[in-house]
């Protein structure tokens, strides 16, 4: 009984290990991919031309929704500056009436959109994609690995200025990666038709 016993048990370790690549047991870890310059050329090939400039000298972030749009994205609270700004200014959008909490960051970028692909902001770790929104170049750009936790899209507005509308989940686990990036686009769909306003 024993004997059979300690077989199974070696028997089940074998198979343990067999099943493990080396670095920690039982633990897949993503191996970072170099991505090409020629992918993010056909990456840039494929963003349509800016149909006007849309230029954001002067626009606060927070103007940016009226109140329909607002209730669109279902924001309850008052639209807020951020407290630390990273990359320009920032007005934060919270949706946090009921389940699932989620928020909107909305960001003036001085920065042409074609950094995110081939310039300094381009980052190995965060997945890029073209798209367009409303007939604009844009980006998304989210970290794959892990519980999908924001997706930002960037749009190109003018040369040298980028408008950011990020979508987090603050009910963690409580949005696919998809349903992120559509709130995301959303968002900056919804913005940008203000900005078509100014001009």
């Amino acid at each position: 009984m024993r004997t059979a016993f300690t077989s199974a048990l070696v028997a089940a370790l074998a198979l343990g290990a067999a099943g493990c690549s080396s670095g920690d047991a039982g633990t897949a870890v993503p191996v970072p991919t170099a991505v090409s310059s020629a992918s993010q050329a056909a990456k840039a090939s494929q963003l349509p031309p800016r149909p006007a400039d849309l230029p954001l000298t002067g626009v606060d972030p927070c103007d940016l929704l009226g109140q329909a749009q607002l209730d669109e994205l279902q924001v309850n609270a008052v639209p807020r500056k951020a407290a630390d700004p990273q990359d320009g200014p920032t007005c934060v959008f919270d949706a946090d009436k009921t389940e699932p909490f989620h928020a909107y960051h909305l960001r003036t970028v001085t920065a042409d959109l074609h950094e995110w692909l081939t310039g300094a902001r381009r980052k190995n770790s965060m997945t890029t994609a073209p798209l367009a929104v409303e007939g604009y170049p844009a980006l998304t750009n989210y970290r794959a690995a892990g519980t999908p936790s924001d997706c930002e899209v960037l749009v190109g507005v003018a040369k040298g200025q980028t408008l950011a509308a990020q979508a987090f989940a603050v009910t963690a686990g409580a949005f696919t990666q998809q349903q992120l990036c559509d709130q995301a686009t959303q968002a900056a769909d919804l913005a940008l038709q203000y900005l078509k306003t100014r001009t």
